[in-house]
């Protein structure tokens, strides 16, 4: 039986676990590299997931302007992945944006399939100038870039929907959604007027 994850805002504790996380995933998850003294600084902005008190995945809000945050530093351990832990990670990012006044919720990855099933939307580097002048004109990579930008559109009381499967983002779904949607339409027609199956 799988042990319950559970979401909160890290601790000053949780420090050495989340700089260890991101550490033994660079290469993998093709994180930047983070020192324990920047991992502490920022503590308060991350979000973990954490099975028996020990921290399993995390996700950092890093406000890159006023309007615009970025979902950074987001890892799962490999022994947990595959339980939904990111999606509910990113899920709990963007709703801490929304509720700060952010409007915009950005991510720099190399697997952008991953932030689409949540709504993102992958868009050119220059669409987030907020980024580029924090992070990417340090960057050794800086115009040979791997990464794909994604973004998401925040709004109140609107929340990022579940992982879809990659059928339902290619359309396969759309025929019977268009169906469903018609139908309470039809109860009102006259049935004279009754739309042909």
């Amino acid at each position: 039986m799988n042990a319950a994850v559970t979401l909160r805002t890290a601790v000053p504790s949780d420090a050495p676990a989340i700089h260890r996380l991101i550490t033994d995933n660079l290469e993998v998850g093709h994180l930047l590299p983070r020192s324990i003294e920047d991992v502490e600084r920022h503590v308060a902005r991350f979000l973990v997931a954490s099975v028996d008190n020990a921290v399993v995945g995390c996700a950092e809000l890093a406000p890159l302007s006023g309007k615009v945050a970025e979902v950074r530093s987001l890892v799962v351990a490999e022994s947990f992945r595959g339980r939904h832990i990111g999606p509910q990670l990113v899920t709990e990012v963007a709703k801490s944006a929304t509720a700060s006044g952010f409007s915009t919720l950005c991510a720099f990855t190399h697997e952008p399939s991953h932030f689409v099933r949540m709504a993102f939307t992958i868009v050119p580097h220059i669409w987030v100038p907020e980024k580029i002048a924090h992070d990417c004109t340090g960057c050794p990579l800086f115009r040979k870039c791997g990464q794909h930008a994604v973004m998401l559109a925040l709004r109140a009381g609107v929340t990022i929907g579940p992982e879809l499967p990659a059928a339902i983002i290619h359309g396969t779904r759309s025929a019977i959604t268009r169906r469903l949607a018609l139908r309470p339409v039809e109860a009102a027609l006259d049935p004279a007027e009754k739309i042909p199956a």
